[in-house]
């Protein structure tokens, strides 16, 4: 059931490149938001400039716009909202729910190692809370550099709900009070998070399990801020192989690599949306996917693999769907070389395209798809001899030379030549080595039919020809 009152938020930190993880968080955002017919907000976490590596979002836009992922409201950045902030921040000071603390972070990491020593939860141990008013004032006087914390009520427990688990509930006494500034008055994520989800009506927050610890403390805020909970789903981290955390040194990562390999958008969408659950390798456009994916039982365990070898299926499948006026637009940053070379036309790179995309699992593969094709086969005599008989050589010569003029019908001409060798009594395997050597300079790689219609009768005449002179001239 749809509901125009349900607002959502993707909310990436421009410190560094998309990867699989943000992408898959931004979908699964975007189609609930669009299947309820739902606000998507885009909302940039740019709290911490020494961090910032894209400036403005140019490149978390660019992404998106590229996988299809389009937001109602945004992009709104965080470094631009330190007033609402720092007013919410003054509210929990009048109502005393928060204190300072001074503790340096050499002092924190001290009480960090002791608590591992004891096997104790590693927690603030409230030190700060405990100053007298004369103590804190002292500290100021010495200008002491300080953060707020917030004070959370240790004898409350708070449930939330949660797509995947039902209702999850938090013992407050289980979790730090945790900062909610910086000794630099900069403000954190925790913070800023909340309170922009607070502020803009964030119904629905989904984002990754490793956020859940973070939730205890930001739900307690929306109560004492008298704020209904948004309803979460702590999404399954995506993990490798082996069961480990992706990170940049396993392949398609980053989302910048999977561009630059040649992964579609539209295989990257129906992958991500589909792993986790009952994989197939059925085509699912986004549109589709807005309308079939399931909310109502989604997967519940910490984490799902990613495997790269599902999505270059699932991209090469892709490639095969893709209209070949497109894929030729697709391929042709790729070809540069090989379209000035070889003069190719919009029409033409289309019309060897639609035979060599079978060859093709990335959109980068076009370039070794249609080396053959664009450059003339180095290729000697020893070659043949390696590969066809020379009894064999004296037959297939003449069969060859008598069908050349129907190199105009592909399809003629492999018939013919199949019935005069079979008339011949020798081996299809040997004529087709022959052709494949003289046509492409391998004998591995497409069948004589599509050679022959890439290349044209010209071309395929002239390497016909070239291939007969090198094994008769001796």
């Amino acid at each position: 059931m749809s509901n125009k009152n349900y607002r959502l938020r993707f909310a990436p930190a421009p410190t560094g490149m998309m990867h699989l993880g943000n992408v898959r968080t931004a979908l699964m955002n975007f189609l609930f938001a669009k299947q309820n017919n739902a606000a998507f907000v885009l909302r940039v976490e740019d709290t911490d400039p020494s961090r910032n590596f894209d400036p403005q979002a140019k490149q978390i836009m660019a992404d998106l716009a590229w996988l299809g992922i389009t937001f109602d409201e945004g992009p709104f950045f965080q470094s631009q909202r330190t007033e609402t902030y720092k007013e919410k921040l003054e509210q929990l000071i009048k109502s005393n729910h928060v204190y300072r603390c001074f503790c340096s972070e050499d002092e924190l990491n001290k009480k960090r190692v002791r608590q591992r020593a004891l096997r104790t939860a590693p927690r603030y141990d409230r030190a700060c809370a405990k100053l007298s008013d004369g103590e804190i004032k002292k500290r100021l006087e010495n200008n002491d550099s300080f953060i707020w914390r917030l004070k959370l009520d240790h004898d409350k427990t708070i449930t939330i709900s949660d797509l995947a688990r039902d209702n999850i509930v938090f013992e407050c006494k289980n979790f730090s009070d945790f900062p909610l500034t910086r000794s630099d008055g900069t403000f954190t994520f925790m913070f800023a998070n909340c309170i922009d989800d607070i502020t803009m009506n964030i119904t629905h927050v989904f984002r990754g399990e490793d956020h859940l610890s973070n939730t205890a403390g930001q739900a307690a805020l929306f109560e004492i801020f008298n704020q209904p909970l948004p309803t979460f789903w702590h999404m399954p981290i995506l993990c490798n192989i082996d069961g480990k955390k992706l990170s940049k040194r396993d392949f398609g990562f980053s989302l910048v690599d999977l561009k630059k390999e040649g992964y579609l958008p539209e295989a990257l969408v129906n992958y991500l949306a589909m792993t986790g659950t009952s994989f197939s390798h059925k085509l699912k456009t986004l549109e589709q996917l807005t309308g079939e994916y399931n909310f109502t039982n989604i997967h519940g365990s910490g984490q799902i693999k990613y495997d790269p070898q599902q999505l270059i299926l699932l991209n090469k499948k892709w490639i095969q769907h893709l209209d070949n006026d497109d894929l030729a637009t697709r391929c042709s940053s790729y070809l540069k070389e090989e379209i000035e070379k070889a003069n190719l036309s919009q029409e033409r790179l289309a019309h060897l395209l639609s035979f060599a995309k079978s060859e093709m699992s990335r959109l980068a593969d076009c370039k070794k798809a249609l080396a053959p094709i664009i450059n003339i086969p180095n290729i000697s005599a020893e070659l043949f001899i390696e590969h066809v008989s020379a009894d064999t050589l004296a037959i297939i010569i003449p069969i060859i030379k008598a069908h050349m003029n129907t190199l105009d019908n592909p399809n003629a001409f492999v018939k013919a030549i199949k019935h005069a060798a079979y008339e011949s009594d020798i081996k299809l395997r040997q004529l087709f080595y022959f052709l494949r050597l003289a046509l492409m300079g391998n004998v591995q790689g497409y069948g004589i039919f599509e050679l022959i219609s890439m290349l044209g009768k010209q071309e395929s005449t002239e390497r016909l020809n070239r291939a007969i002179a090198l094994v008769t001239s001796g």
